[in-house]
Parts: structure tokens; C-alpha cells; sequence
């Protein structure tokens, strides 16, 4: 973490992930957002390690994490998440400028989706960034059956949730990684760093 960085810590407890579900606070909220909100995706997904620029933002995809044309036109990027556990999922989401609701309803919404372990609570932190403020979260336990048709269709044991909430000019941002518990506690580091690393486009 940065030394400029404002960091407030909002939560403690063992780090842990929350549900892929295109029906959370960024995929329940075209009611908050224009007609056009999501459709500025990048036309071609990034190479392994790329750099993606749609909707305002240019990101950087961590080394070996995989670009691919979203499933849903709800997603403005997507990538695959290769790790010692299995793949997990990358989603990101845009529903225009102030669309999408607040940092603290989608990361309840993202929490809400996932049975947490034994003693397992949801760690959250806000970081001042630049032109942004980042609300992350990280939980793990079991990711619950979507009701929307979409990932996953079981309940899920063994889960962690990687999400972040990328507020700016031009926001919000909405950035939730879900995945074998394995797997996502491997690439931890660089899902914050690739959050932190987010940049206005031009």
C-alpha cells in the first residue's frame, strides 16, 4: 500500500469471497443507471496480463489472469483467474456516472451472497488513491446458487470473495473476483494492486 494512501479500516477478521452473480448491487442496480450505462465494454478481451481501458478506466489485468469477452453485456470486462485451487472469476461492472448504488449496499449485497465459515467475517477497507476512493472487500464460505440463471448454479463451499468498489470522476466502478478459496488467497495481492493501480482513461 502506497505511504499517501488514507487508510481506514472498517472490519476485522480472517480474510475471505462473496458471490458472481449478475444480480448484485452492480448487476441489480439498472434501475439507478441510464439505458447505456454498461455498453462502453472493450471490444476484444485483454491478452494474459493486459491492460484494459473501457468506461472512463484503464486497468491492468495481474500476470496470467485471462481476458475474455464478458458473458453478459451487464459486464463492462471479465477474466479467468487460474490458481491452485481452480479458476476463479473476475467481473466488472459500470452502470454510468453515480449509477450503480452506494460502495456500502453492494458490498453488503456482495457479502449477502455468501454463507460464511465458521468464525468468518467480512474484512472491509476504504483507501483514498489518487482520484479515487476504494472500498475493498474479502470473505470466504459458501458462494449460494444464483437465482438469476448465472454462476454458479450449486452452492459453492470453500469460496473467497475479492471485491472492490472504485469510486471517481466519472464513477463508480464495481470490481468483484470469486473463486476457490485457494486459489483467490494466491492472487490477493494482485487484485489489490491491480485495483490500486486503476487510472482515468486519457
Amino acid at each position: 500500500m502506497l505511504a499517501a494512501s488514507l487508510l481506514i479500516l472498517l472490519g476485522c477478521s480472517d480474510l475471505q469471497p462473496a458471490a458472481q452473480d449478475d444480480a448484485s448491487a452492480a448487476d441489480a442496480a439498472p434501475t439507478t443507471a441510464p439505458a447505456d450505462a454498461t455498453l462502453d465494454a472493450a471490444e476484444a478481451p485483454a491478452a494474459a496480463g493486459g491492460a484494459v481501458s473501457a468506461n472512463g478506466i484503464t486497468y491492468t489485468l495481474p500476470e496470467g489472469w485471462r481476458g475474455e469477452q464478458p458473458d453478459s453485456p451487464m459486464r463492462m470486462g471479465q477474466a479467468t483467474i487460474p490458481g491452485p485451487g481452480g479458476d476463479g472469476l473476475l467481473t466488472v461492472f459500470f452502470f454510468g456516472p453515480g449509477g450503480g448504488g452506494s460502495a456500502e449496499m453492494n458490498i453488503q449485497r456482495w457479502v449477502d451472497q455468501m454463507t460464511a465459515d465458521a468464525g468468518a467475517t467480512p474484512v472491509t477497507e476504504t483507501v483514498a488513491q489518487g482520484d479515487f476512493v476504494v472500498s475493498f472487500v474479502e470473505h470466504q464460505g459458501t458462494l449460494q446458487a444464483s437465482r438469476m440463471g448465472t454462476f454458479p448454479s450449486t452452492d459453492m463451499p470453500g469460496y473467497r470473495l475479492l471485491g472492490a468498489v472504485v469510486e471517481g470522476p466519472g464513477g463508480p466502478w464495481f470490481f468483484k473476483a470469486v473463486g476457490p478459496d485457494a486459489t483467490l488467497a494466491a492472487e490477493r495481492d494482485a487484485f489489490r494492486s491491480m485495483i490500486l493501480g486503476v487510472q482515468l482513461a486519457g
